[in-house]
């Protein structure tokens, strides 16, 4: 938002009632009106009259549809309809969140790690769900997350966004202080690993009550900030309720080498869902859209690394008659459906798994799936512990001893802040025969009962997840080229690595 000029003035529209003034922008103004068929408040977003070059109307336009193809996700906000007023300026009205959105609060208040992570995930929901559809946002920010009125976050301003065909256009507009080190280059490039960066720099804010790489009581000029984040070391948050796994989460996310981040924002919402497991916090789903598959039709860029975390097959229904089968899956140890002495795929939809035993259990009918938005990657178990859909999926190999973890207390009897990370197998390694490439690994703290969970790691591609007993597994390469998989240790309990180790070869 700026000062140095004085607002636009709001143009007459039609069927609409000027308000007052809500924000300014570099190429737009935002306005409060109110409609009178339906009644109610919205927001208006028109361009500036010094903006209106054909490469202002284009972005705007495109603005208008990539908001109004995305607005039907909860975390998104939604587009009412796009104009140009009578003046000849475009505008484009919107759901109006009357809350104070993120810019207001994260450098006025101090917010709960509950609340960050909570808000953590159903951004990310948003931004997987756009990267699914081929959008890149390119811009997120706490001032470009709004609070509807129901409390939800709420992406807006996809003035800079690009799809996928466009990964390579000009950027105009990026803000510096939440912006990875690729899209501050000479030549700027994004791609969804980009976001993924921007989304975790906007949790760390909220954490911090500042940008990552802004130095309290110190010079924060352009040039500053640029340096640090060229640099890439993530300074802690600086508080003491923010666990060290949380700190581990965001340093990768915003790691300076794209290929060292999570490769998807999806795979990040399970990385803090994980830590909501570990701090015995209430599990925040992720809302997926049902009809667009993982990955959508974006790709990464040029530079592309082999991601670190995997993506799910998408299933669109389970019928009534699949769920004895389903739940046969679970009980004796097959990963999904399919045939005897099948390997352990994961092609089951996750917020079905955790509810299958209670269904067998009280014969009765499954739940209709919920709301419009589609599939829920709720990524919990019964007993109240939440994992990857990834790992939800394969832990139906332990049948019995699926996870029901007892209250952690601490020594004085008082319950504990969170369990005990589970370690990255170390020493990943590879060794290249003939047309196989050998992987093995360590277990740094063995426990009775540990396995491992692997998958091989390539972006824009599902991945089938496998569980094995023994650190050591045989990839036989489908085509000439590097190969990667992904590996972390699963506990007796259910329990598992937060961030896998990932090896290549050759």
């Amino acid at each position: 938002m700026s000062s140095r000029r004085e607002p636009s003035r709001p143009p007459a529209i039609p069927g609409y009632e000027y308000v007052r003034l809500l924000g300014m922008g570099g190429f737009a103004d935002v306005f409060l009106y109110r409609q009178q068929m339906p009644r109610r408040q919205v927001a208006v977003k028109v361009l500036l009259a010094t903006s209106l070059d054909d490469g202002a109307r284009a972005r705007f336009r495109a603005e208008a549809d990539i908001m109004a193809s995305l607005s039907h996700h909860p975390s998104i906000v939604t587009v009412y309809q796009a104009d140009v007023a009578p003046d000849g300026r475009p505008y484009l009205v919107m759901e109006y969140c009357s809350r104070p959105g993120l810019a207001q609060r994260y450098r006025a208040e101090r917010m709960s790690v509950a609340e960050v992570l909570r808000i953590g995930i159903r951004l990310a929901s948003a931004v997987e769900s756009a990267h699914r559809a081929g959008v890149l946002h390119r811009d997120i920010k706490p001032a470009n997350v709004l609070v509807t009125d129901f409390g939800w976050p709420a992406l807006t301003d996809f003035g800079i966004a690009a799809t996928a065909g466009l990964l390579g256009d000009r950027m105009v507009g990026m803000s510096i202080p939440w912006s990875p080190p690729e899209m501050l280059a000479d030549e700027p490039v994004a791609d969804v690993r980009s976001d993924v960066y921007q989304l975790a720099a906007t949790v760390y804010s909220l954490l911090a009550r500042r940008s990552p790489f802004e130095v309290v009581g110190g010079t924060n000029t352009a040039a500053d900030l640029v340096a640090r984040i060229g640099r890439g070391a993530l300074p802690p948050t600086g508080r003491g309720d923010v666990p060290e796994s949380l700190q581990h989460v965001l340093a990768r996310a915003m790691a300076p080498a794209p290929g060292l981040r999570y490769h998807s924002a999806l795979a990040l919402g399970r990385a803090w869902q994980q830590l909501e497991a570990e701090l015995m916090l209430p599990l925040t789903p992720l809302d997926l859209p049902d009809d667009l598959p993982p990955g959508g039709t974006s790709a990464p860029g040029p530079d592309a690394e082999v991601a670190q975390t995997t993506r799910l097959r998408p299933v669109r229904t389970v019928s009534p008659e699949a769920t004895a089968q389903l739940a046969r899956a679970a009980a004796t140890g097959s990963g999904s459906v399919a045939e005897p002495g099948a390997e352990e795929h994961v092609e089951v939809p996750d917020s079905w798994r955790q509810h299958v035993a209670e269904l067998e259990r009280a014969k009765i009918e499954p739940p209709p799936r919920r709301r419009r938005v589609g599939r829920v990657v709720a990524a919990g178990v019964a007993g109240g512990l939440v994992l990857s859909a990834a790992v939800v999926g394969v832990l139906g190999a332990f049948g019995d001893r699926a996870p029901r973890p007892e209250p952690v207390t601490s020594p004085t009897g008082a319950p504990a802040v969170s369990r005990a990370p589970v370690p990255a197998p170390t020493g990943l390694t590879a060794s290249v025969a003939d047309d196989t490439v050998v992987f093995t690994w360590a277990n740094p703290s063995p426990e009775p009962g540990d396995r491992y969970l692997w998958g091989r790691a390539e972006p824009g591609r599902t991945t089938a997840m496998q569980l094995v007993d023994t650190p050591r597994v045989v990839v036989h390469p489908d085509a000439p080229g590097q190969v990667c998989i992904e590996v972390a240790i699963v506990r007796d309990d259910g329990r598992y690595t937060t961030n896998p180790a990932v090896g290549c070869a050759p």
